[in-house]
């Protein structure tokens, strides 16, 4: 039996242009590296993952992400460490990036989860977390 993981995610855009400047920023601060394209859009892959973007359809273009309503809450990226969370914290903060919330402990969700959480250009919430025991 193997052990459970994420290999892929691909999120739609409403500005392809825009996303990918802005995850080409973004997601190399977390450790991808962009890979070849594929025919729907750009790619970037991971220690274990790959992250890929498509274009929204015509007409579905002008709707902002809305976490509460049915599909995909948010994308949580792993950390490293916790100083690693703060370092990132402060690029994106230099890129203009919109934080939801700052670097902090978030002892609710599991013992020493530290985080950040902050928004891609669609408002889409995307998070950077350390734990130091998984599963917590």
């Amino acid at each position: 039996m193997t052990a459970g993981w994420l290999h892929h995610i691909d999120l739609t855009v409403s500005e392809l242009a825009r996303s990918l400047a802005f995850y080409g920023s973004v997601l190399p601060l977390m450790g991808f590296r962009r890979i070849a394209d594929c025919d729907e859009g750009p790619l970037w892959a991971g220690q274990s993952m790959e992250v890929g973007l498509q274009a929204a359809r015509p007409g579905s273009r002008d709707a902002r992400h809305d976490r509460y309503a049915p599909g995909l809450h948010h994308v949580a990226f792993g950390a490293p460490s916790a100083a690693e969370i703060d370092r990132v914290h402060g690029e994106l903060v230099k890129l203009g990036v919109e934080i939801l919330d700052p670097p902090a402990l978030y002892d609710h969700y599991a013992p020493g989860y530290y985080a950040v959480f902050f928004a891609d250009p669609d408002g889409l919430k995307l998070e950077y977390a350390y734990t130091s025991a998984w599963p917590a």
